[in-house]
């Protein structure tokens, strides 16, 4: 029998890499997308699914997943995003904050938009097409020279809510998975333009942040619910993090 088909944007490290292997476990055919080839051409080998080369701020490289991913598909995964940057508002750069908006929320948007046809189908065919947004608790609260990151990332989450408002009427669910501290290879060194040295002190004196199979382990636990329970939001944080300015180090 045909497995249904789950896509996850931003598949070629972190949270969308775990995400994959671990929705291919649960019965998954995953069209594993990204930017970097080799990445996702490697994981979709591993897993037996499929790779598409992806940039979701491109319209045309979005038509394309479309086109690749066609009328079969049960679950998307709207993973791509990233913060660029740590810097004040007083002294914010014009282009980070563009880079961040573009990746977080319009690109979201032009992925949803180009598969959420299919994702209908799918839905009033089998019972429901599941849409989780990967959002963070940036988008919960604000902390100083985060303003380029929590504005994108709020506007994650309120693109979440309204999608979910629009779709009530129909067979898809709309759900938002929001991390905290998360300790993956790539995060905190993209943001930081790859100093190790500043990544690193993000997690110091941290025994045990959240790492990407977390996050994924609740990806994958909101998309088999029964079809007619719908997870609004789950909000994910190691027990180390009771708030974003309060963490416990050792």
């Amino acid at each position: 029998m045909s497995r249904p088909v789950a896509v996850v944007t931003g598949a070629s490290s972190g949270i969308g890499a775990a995400a994959a292997r671990q929705l291919a476990g649960a019965g998954f055919e995953v069209v594993c997308a990204a930017r970097r080839a080799d990445r996702v051409e490697a994981l979709a080998a591993e897993i037996d699914g499929r790779a598409v080369v992806c940039d979701v701020t491109d319209p045309a490289s979005v038509a394309a997943l479309a086109d690749e991913v066609g009328p079969r598909l049960a679950v998307l995964v709207n993973n791509a995003g990233g913060a660029f940057g740590l810097s004040t508002v007083a002294e914010a750069d014009s282009d980070e904050w563009r880079r961040m908006y573009d990746v977080n929320v319009i690109g979201l948007m032009q992925v949803t938009r180009a598969l959420l046809p299919a994702l209908v189908a799918h839905g009033g065919a089998e019972g429901a097409g599941t849409i989780v947004n990967v959002g963070s608790t940036a988008g919960r609260i604000a902390y100083e020279g985060g303003a380029g990151y929590t504005a994108a990332k709020h506007g994650t989450k309120v693109v979440t809510e309204t999608l979910r408002l629009e779709l009530f009427d129909q067979p898809v669910r709309v759900c938002e998975i929001a991390p905290g501290m998360v300790r993956t290879d790539e995060f905190s060194l993209v943001r930081f333009d790859g100093d190790q040295a500043r990544a690193d002190a993000i997690y110091a004196g941290v025994a045990e942040p959240l790492v990407a199979d977390d996050v994924a382990d609740a990806i994958t636990w909101v998309v088999t619910r029964p079809s007619h329970v719908n997870i609004d939001e789950m909000v994910i944080k190691p027990r180390a993090q009771a708030a974003q300015h309060k963490v416990h180090r050792v």
